[in-house]
């Protein structure tokens, strides 16, 4: 299964050249070119969402419940339904108060979520469970806070599982430690893969890796990581689809 992560950068109106309507058809040719049979975005608003829903062929949004608000940021799950079947789904807010939409805690700057849903290989009968999610730029106590949530949420479900997001922290941070000593491998120091800043998926629009890897797609040893790559792709202008690169990993089944 390929797996793939994008943070979109949401719909900014002083992005200028790099604003979402100059730069959507090279998320949607991305996309379709690399052909993950998940995707997991951050960032993406209302209006960017319904883009890519009547855009990518071969996908499907997994948002069952959602409170849609044109000014709110989500992350959401993308699945090609010739290759899953989708069993149920769902998403709550990473603070004191998670079923209260667009709620905040601690020092988080913004409302930050996670997405999930569980899903059926068709070839295999197997079930899994898959999260995105998106952690705080500003606040550090908030990301402890919300690595921790997540853990405990995932320690509740006896499945193999997949999460992937933008974490706004390096790999060698307490939040990573806390979301891999639960038992979750990231897909990327599972290929001994070297931790520079040539590894960030950061990269202003500007093409350059900045600060640290913050893209993660971490799994439980129920998979095993046949290729991990960040997504370099840009149009002969020299015009990226995000100001994040996408990162995506193939993985296989152990047993």
């Amino acid at each position: 299964m390929k797996i793939m992560t994008f943070n979109l950068r949401f719909e900014n109106d002083f992005d200028g050249e790099n604003g979402w309507d100059h730069r959507k058809d090279l998320v949607t040719r991305l996309i379709a070119n690399h052909r993950p049979c998940l995707l997991g975005t951050q960032e993406g608003t209302t209006g960017q969402l319904r883009y890519l829903q009547n855009n990518l062929a071969g996908y499907e949004l997994l948002a069952p419940d959602r409170i849609w608000e044109e000014d709110c940021q989500y992350c959401s799950i993308f699945y090609r339904p010739e290759l899953l079947r989708s069993l149920s789904g769902g998403e709550f807010w990473l603070s004191e108060t998670p079923d209260v939409h667009r709620s905040t805690g601690w020092d988080s700057a913004y409302p930050r979520m996670m997405s999930y849903g569980f899903f059926e290989q068709s070839a295999t009968g197997r079930k899994f469970c898959v999260a995105v999610t998106h952690l705080d730029n500003v606040g550090a106590e908030a990301r402890r806070q919300q690595a921790r949530i997540i853990r405990e949420w995932f320690e509740s479900y006896d499945c193999p599982k997949i999460l992937m997001g933008d974490f706004n922290d390096g790999p060698f941070s307490e939040v990573h430690a806390t979301l891999t000593g639960g038992g979750l491998i990231d897909t990327w120091q599972a290929l001994s893969r070297i931790e520079d800043q040539n590894g960030s998926t950061y990269h202003k629009f500007k093409g350059v890796p900045q600060f640290f890897r913050m893209d993660w797609i971490l799994v439980t040893p129920d998979f095993s990581v046949a290729d991990a790559r960040i997504i370099h792709d840009h149009d002969p202008r020299g015009r990226y689809p995000s100001d994040h690169f996408p990162y995506m990993s193939q993985l296989a089944w152990n047993h």
